[in-house]
Parts: C-alpha cells; structure tokens; sequence
C-alpha cells in the first residue's frame, strides 16, 4: 500500500501497516526504518511528510537499451546481451516478449520468427544470457534452393524458435519446393506440378505457412504469429503478426513474409516483406521483428532480426 496523499490524515497504524508490522505495535518515529519511509534523514518528522510515500521495493537491473513507461522499467534488446539484476523487490517477476529471427524468402514467403509473451516469470539477483537470432537470408540471385531459416531467441528459459524459410522452384516435386517448419512456418514454393506445403508453425508460437502452386507460379505466403500464410493464387499475403504494449505504445511484430510469383504477389504486414513477381521485392522484412522476408520468382529478401524485451515494476 501507499500512505495517504496530501489533505488526508496519517495515521500511526497506516505507518506500521506500510513498514510490514502490526497495526498496533509500538513504533519509534525517529527510528531507521520510519525515516527511510518518510524520507527525512535527521531533526523532527512531521506527519505531512509521509504523504504518498511507499516502502514498496522495486527491481534494479542493466542490460539493452532501457526506457522508463510510468512505474515500469523496459529493456529492449536488438541484438544478444546480458539482462543482469542485482535487486529483485517486492515482485521479483517480470514480463516478457522474446521473438525469434524471421526466414529468408525463396518463391514463398519467408516464416515469422516464434512470438512469446507472457507476464509474471520470476527472476533472482543473477545475470541472465539473451540471444536475438538473425534474420534468415533470401536470395540474391536467381535460385531453386529454399529460403535460410531464422535464429532462435532465448532468455531465461524461454526459446523462441526461428522462422521456417520458405520453399524454392523445382522440376520436380520435392524437398526444394515445400516450406520448412520453424516458428511460424515458411510459404510453399512453386513445385514441377500441383501444389507444394507450407512449412508448420510451433504452437504458442506461430502458424503454417500457405502452400504454392505450379499453375499459376506462385509461392505460398509466410506464416505469422497470428495468422497462417495464405496459399498459391492471385497474390499470397504474409500471415499477421501480433501486437505489444510492452514499451509503452502498440506495436506490430512478427508478420510473415508475403509469397511471390510470375505475375501476383503478396503483401506483409507487422514487420513482414511483400512478395515480388518477376522483378525482386522492394525491401527487406523490418529488423527486430522476427518479420518473414519476400518471395519473389527471382531475388528475394531477408528476415527480419529477433528481440528480447523485458517489463518490470521499478517504483
């Protein structure tokens, strides 16, 4: 609890209340601990300077880049660090947003990285190893091989899995021409004939990717952490990824990359890149979002990097 705001009276019971004793024990007002509370170091203590004063112990760490969101603390980390705490307070729990690095696209859209979010994972006084996986590559030429998967993040325990990079051309239908599984699975790519799978998502993680198709050339769009990649055809979009107000305001991570084709492409969002046809994609997936790169029918485009970012009450 928090002593009363200015205007209100204090009383001797609401002070033992907040220093963790019983309401009825003696207290010294000149003592340590009602001192560190009222933040008066020496002399006479007056009621008033109590007002709004806590004894609530909040987390101290370093690591990443930190920012302050009202009584919370936020690291964000863009690329493998240390998340060291050396006071672990009243709460001793944090919450968290790990994602993997995005696939590299091929003819299908590269798989979005594994999304995780939870609250309330406890923590001690240690320091604690972060990775951010990379983004996965495309292809930056002309090429039947699949998409590069993307890189595992992990922090305390929890492992994000990179995305599945998306399937390529082929004569023939086989192994070249189907997604691969990861955290959000890569888009099919054009096979000899009929059709070619979308690489699986891991659950709690991410989703398929769309299967593509011989007639007409077109890649499957990549798996998103809230949304398969849609399959071959007229354009096949990149599955949605998923928003956090983690760092204070919303945003959009973990989009599968869009699938491409001869003549249609599909669009990304959350961090994802659009397809191309036959000309290559515009850009590459965004970094730090675990976004799937953009197929295309020639070059394609990277993934996007992974992040760690950590919440925790500090005041």
């Amino acid at each position: 609890m928090t002593l009363p705001s200015a205007g209100n009276p204090i009383s001797l019971q609401q002070v033992n209340v907040e220093l963790g004793n019983s309401g009825t024990a003696s207290i010294n007002m000149g003592s340590s601990a009602v001192r560190g509370l009222f933040d008066v170091s020496s002399g006479a203590i007056d009621m008033s300077d109590g007002y709004g004063k806590s004894s609530f112990t909040g987390m101290v760490a370093t690591g990443g880049t930190i920012t302050t969101d009202g009584d919370y603390k936020v690291h964000t980390f863009t690329g493998s660090g240390t998340f060291a705490v050396s006071t672990v307070g009243d709460i001793g729990t944090v919450e968290y947003l790990v994602i993997a690095g995005g696939a590299g696209g091929a003819n299908g859209g590269g798989g979005a990285g594994g999304y995780r979010t939870a609250t309330g994972l406890s923590v001690s006084a240690t320091s604690y190893s972060v990775t951010v996986g990379a983004g996965g590559s495309g292809h930056a030429t002309v090429s039947g091989a699949k998409g590069g998967s993307g890189g595992n993040s992990v922090f305390n325990g929890i492992t994000s899995t990179g995305g599945g990079g998306a399937g390529g051309k082929s004569n023939s239908q086989g192994s070249v021409d189907a997604g691969v599984s990861g955290g959000s699975g890569g888009g099919g790519g054009i096979p000899g004939a009929g059709t070619a799978p979308g690489g699986s998502g891991t659950s709690g993680q991410g989703n398929d990717g769309g299967f593509g198709q011989r007639s007409p050339f077109q890649g499957g769009g990549g798996g998103g952490a809230s949304a398969a990649g849609q399959y071959g055809g007229g354009g096949s979009d990149g599955g949605a990824g998923t928003s956090s107000s983690i760092t204070g305001s919303s945003v959009g991570r973990g989009g599968g990359g869009g699938g491409g084709g001869f003549d249609f492409s599909g669009d990304a969002t959350d961090g994802g890149a659009d397809g191309g046809t036959f000309s290559a994609p515009t850009n590459n997936a965004t970094a730090n979002t675990g976004g799937g790169g953009g197929g295309a029918w020639s070059v394609s485009t990277n993934g996007g990097s992974g992040v760690v970012i950590i919440r925790y009450q500090y005041q």
